[in-house]
């Protein structure tokens, strides 16, 4: 079937540890262990006619904020047709585990200047995947407080930006349905090799690669 992807288009992912996923820092073809490189490779399974090029600058624990301290090396630079950004977890969670919290209204504006930059820029076609949670212990229920509107930006910031949107939290309940929460997100936000080909399909998906 056609994708929306154009032939030898670079693509790029960013976000924090679950992009990242153990990714090479020496080798920067790499992608980790994680869904850019299920991702990737379904692609090319699919597409290979296309010679599409992946990178991955994920980085685990970053912020909006972190990333866009290092956008013009990790973005700007890598000139992508395409940019995946899934990021909003450790806003989320660096409030719970080290009394950092970052507010609604920083994260909003934070990340609609990394838009504004990165479309300035390069305007590329953008994928805003949904930062997600599956609490896997009762403390975690409390954290949908922090992420649910995080969420409801990042939708927001899809519409205004005229992106592609990736339902992730949407998913990932509906997911939990069919098996427990740790089944997918062993910690409630790391992805199992399962979580991580849910994420994969749903990105292929959404460029209509499959």
């Amino acid at each position: 079937m056609p994708t929306l992807i154009q032939d030898n288009a670079r693509v790029l992912f960013q976000g924090d540890s679950i992009t990242d996923h153990n990714r090479s820092r020496t080798d920067l073809n790499d992608l980790g262990s994680g869904y850019p490189l299920m991702t990737a490779g379904w692609f090319s399974a699919l597409h290979p006619q296309k010679q599409v090029s992946f990178f991955n600058r994920g980085i685990s624990g970053n912020r909006v904020v972190d990333l866009l301290a290092r956008w013009d090396e990790d973005c700007i630079a890598l000139q992508p047709a395409w940019l995946s950004i899934l990021i909003g977890v450790n806003d989320m969670w660096r409030r719970y585990d080290s009394n950092d919290p970052t507010s609604i209204s920083d994260f909003e504006a934070n990340y609609r200047r990394l838009l504004e930059i990165t479309v300035s820029r390069l305007n590329p076609k953008l994928i805003l995947c949904e930062p997600f949670l599956l609490p896997v212990h009762e403390a975690q229920r409390s954290w949908r407080e922090d992420i649910d509107p995080k969420i409801e930006v990042v939708r927001k910031l899809s519409r205004e930006f005229n992106t592609l949107h990736v339902p992730l939290d949407t998913l990932f309940a509906e997911a939990a349905q069919q098996r427990e929460a740790a089944y997918w997100l062993p910690d409630g936000v790391h992805t199992s090799p399962a979580g991580a080909a849910l994420i994969a399909q749903a990105w292929l998906k959404a460029v209509e690669a499959i």
